[in-house]
């Protein structure tokens, strides 16, 4: 069983870097946030399909598991939407860290799907997270807009952005924690990602995105092979397999280990796009709070697993 956990925390830890680069290729395609999204599904359901197809895998289901992958998928697509929309108007790094408060949405959203009582330390840290992005907003908006390099960084929509993202992802991550149990992952998968398609169609149709078509997927040779990228490495799998792994983890784990996403996004945005010249002291001040108090988080989890088991 330890085995088992083991290496299926490894993976956990490899699909979490894989999507540490997700906001890098947000960031250099150029195309807008909702073009993004529908071609990321787009790409990665076609994939998928002939991955399906290949291994003569079967994508039968019931109708009612159906509607409820569908409505899942909407949230997909709509959290998919807030995550690359607030590094348009921000940044990597701003939106990284809104998206931190993922940990405190699932702790107190997981107790109420799953039955169990809300956990005092988890919403104490809660609050402290709370409170280091509310340092950085508070100093966005003393100061209107910040600029710097030539580029206005407007950090409180990023976080705003990051922090919806963060709560979509919390809720899709802990209904699928419930349907990973009666339902395969890569069944999971496309019936959501179709979802997502389906909605964002709609939406598109409805504001008019879709009356150019021509404008609407006319976009450079780049962004395709970027998005290509995204959608097969850093999607297909990871989202088949961090699916499949809720079978051995909970949703609240797997949402805590997703934080290093932020460490591996500002890092990265570092060292190809020079982000950390667009932010100030009291931005890495309450980010370095919001890492150590999720890695506070992980400890004290990790030592009353171990005096359960004694």
């Amino acid at each position: 069983m330890f085995g088992r956990l083991t290496r299926s925390h490894g993976l956990l830890h490899l699909i979490v870097f894989i999507w540490g680069w997700s906001p890098i290729l947000g960031r250099a395609i150029e195309a807008q946030a909702l073009q993004l999204v529908w071609f990321r599904i787009a790409i990665t359901i076609i994939a998928l399909l002939i991955y399906s197809a290949f291994i003569r895998k079967s994508l039968v289901t019931d109708k009612k598991t159906m509607a409820k992958l569908i409505g899942v998928g909407c949230m997909v697509a709509f959290h998919w939407y807030l995550f690359y929309n607030g590094i348009k108007v921000s940044n990597i790094s701003v939106t990284l860290v809104g998206f931190s408060t993922a940990t405190i949405f699932t702790s107190l959203i997981e107790p109420f799907f799953y039955k169990r009582k809300i956990i005092v330390y988890e919403l104490l840290f809660g609050g402290i997270i709370f409170l280091a992005i509310g340092m950085i907003m508070y100093d966005d908006l003393s100061k209107s807009q910040i600029q710097v390099v030539d580029k206005h960084v407007n950090f409180t929509l990023g976080i705003v952005y990051g922090a919806g993202a963060a709560f979509t992802a919390s809720l899709f991550t802990v209904w699928n924690g419930m349907l990973i149990k009666k339902t395969n992952s890569s069944i999971i998968t496309i019936y959501e990602l179709g979802g997502g398609l389906l909605f964002l169609t709609l939406f598109l149709l409805l504001n008019g995105n879709l009356n150019n078509p021509g404008k609407f997927f006319s976009i450079s040779g780049w962004d395709y092979i970027y998005l290509s990228i995204l959608a097969i490495v850093g999607t297909a799998f990871p989202f088949i397999a961090s699916t499949n792994l809720l079978k051995q983890i909970s949703p609240y784990t797997i949402t805590l280990t997703n934080n290093l996403e932020t460490v591996y996004g500002i890092l990265l945005a570092a060292l190809l796009f020079s982000e950390h010249k667009q932010l100030n002291v009291l931005f890495y001040s309450a980010t370095c709070i919001i890492l150590m108090v999720i890695a506070t988080n992980a400890i004290v989890k990790n030592y009353l697993e171990k005096k359960k088991v004694r």
